[in-house]
C-alpha cells in the first residue's frame, strides 16, 4: 500500500488571519497524525497573502512540538534563499528537538517574485548553485571530517534525510546522482512527471542514506461525503490557479456554485493544464481514481495538497481519503 502525507501551505482563507492558519496547520497535523499519513510537510513562500508558511522552519517546529510521531518536514524550502549553514543550523536544531521526526526537502525555485528575491538578499543566479548547496547542507548534517572548520551546531551528525523537489527534469537527474528520494510537484506543475521518475529511476546511484530509488507524487485531492459536494470544494483550487494564471493571488477564496462564470476559457484551460494531477470524489469513488496514478508511475508515496477554504472540510477531506485508501 502507497503511503499518504499532506503538503500544507498553512493557507490563510478569506475572513481569516495568519494567526488562524497557524492554528489550522497543527489542528490538521494532529487529525492525520490520528488518521495514519506519514508526514505532514510545510512549504516555503513569500510575498502571498494566502500563505502562512513563510518561516518555514519555525512552523515546522511549531506543528512538531504539538504532534507525537508524524514526520514533519519541508516540501520545501527553497535553498536558492538561504545560506546552507544557516539551513543546517535550522534543521538541526529541529531534528535534535524532535529526534528521528525531521525532514528536509529542497527546490531549487525561489518560491517568489524577483523584488522579493532581492528583500531576501539573494541574487537571481543563486539557483545556479543549487546542488554545490546541496553537497554543503549534506556535509554539515553529516558527521565531522578532519580539519573540518566550519560545524553546524546543532546539526553535524543529526543526518536529517534530505529529498530532492522538483517540478523538471534538472532535480530528477540530482536526485538520482545523490542517491536522495524524489518528490515531485505534480500537484501544481505536473506535465513532466512521467519523464522526471522515469529518468530518476533509470539513473539513480545509491548512496549511504537510501539504497533504492524512492518516489513521491504531489496531487490535489479532495473527498467529501457526497460527489457534489467533493466538486463544490474543488472550485476554491480551481479559481485560485485562475487567479494565478491573472497574476493576481490574494487569500484563499470560499467555494462558489458556479465556477464556469468565474473564468474565462483561456483561463480555465491554463488552471486545468495546472491542475491535472488532482482528484475529487467520496470515499466510494477515490480509490478508484488515484489508483491509476500511483500505478503509471510505482510512487512509493502520495503527498497530497488540499486547498479547502472550510476547515473543518478539509479536516474531514483527509480523514476520508484516509479510510477510502486504507492508511494505518
Amino acid at each position: 500500500m502507497v503511503d499518504l502525507s499532506v503538503l500544507d501551505l498553512a493557507y490563510i482563507g478569506e475572513g481569516f488571519t495568519p494567526s488562524d492558519a497557524l492554528a489550522n496547520a497543527l489542528d490538521l497535523a494532529q487529525h492525520v497524525e490520528t488518521a495514519g499519513f506519514r508526514r505532514f510537510w510545510l512549504a516555503e513562500h513569500h510575498n502571498l497573502a494566502g500563505i502562512a508558511s513563510a518561516a518555514t522552519a519555525v512552523c515546522i517546529g511549531h506543528v512538531a512540538g504539538g504532534t507525537k510521531s508524524i514526520r514533519v518536514g519541508a516540501g520545501g524550502i527553497m535553498l536558492p534563499n538561504h545560506s546552507p549553514m544557516v539551513i543546517a543550523e535550522q534543521f538541526g536544531t529541529l531534528a535534535t528537538l524532535f529526534p528521528g521526526r525531521i525532514d528536509l526537502g529542497m527546490g531549487r525555485a525561489p518560491g517568489t517574485d524577483q523584488h522579493t528575491l532581492r528583500a531576501l538578499r539573494r541574487g537571481p543566479d543563486s539557483s545556479e548553485h543549487f546542488p554545490q548547496d546541496v553537497l554543503e547542507l549534506q556535509a554539515l548534517l553529516g558527521p565531522p571530517q578532519e580539519n573540518q572548520a566550519i560545524h553546524a551546531i546543532p546539526g553535524e551528525n543529526t543526518n536529517v534525510p534530505l529529498w530532492i523537489l522538483g517540478s523538471s527534469l534538472f532535480g530528477a537527474q540530482l536526485a538520482a546522482m545523490l542517491g536522495l528520494p524524489y518528490a515531485f510537484a505534480s500537484h501544481f506543475a505536473p506535465q513532466a512527471l512521467m519523464q522526471a521518475v522515469s529518468i530518476y529511476r533509470e539513473k539513480f546511484e545509491p548512496s549511504a542514506q537510501l539504497a533504492e530509488p524512492y518516489v513521491m507524487v504531489g496531487c490535489n485531492v479532495i473527498v467529501a461525503e457526497t460527489e457534489d459536494e467533493a466538486r463544490h470544494l474543488f472550485t476554491t483550487p480551481q479559481q485560485q490557479f485562475a487567479r494565478m494564471v491573472r497574476g493576481a493571488r490574494g487569500l484563499l477564496p470560499p467555494p462558489i456554485d458556479d465556477i464556469e462564470s468565474f473564468w474565462s476559457p483561456l483561463e480555465k484551460s491554463q488552471a486545468s493544464a495546472m491542475l491535472a494531477c488532482s482528484f475529487y470524489g467520496s470515499p466510494e469513488t477515490i480509490k478508484a481514481q488515484l489508483d491509476p496514478l500511483i500505478e503509471a508511475t510505482g510512487a512509493d508515496e502520495l503527498m497530497v495538497a488540499a486547498a479547502i477554504w472550510d476547515h473543518k472540510a478539509r479536516v474531514r477531506s483527509f480523514e476520508l481519503l484516509a479510510q477510502a485508501m486504507g492508511a494505518h
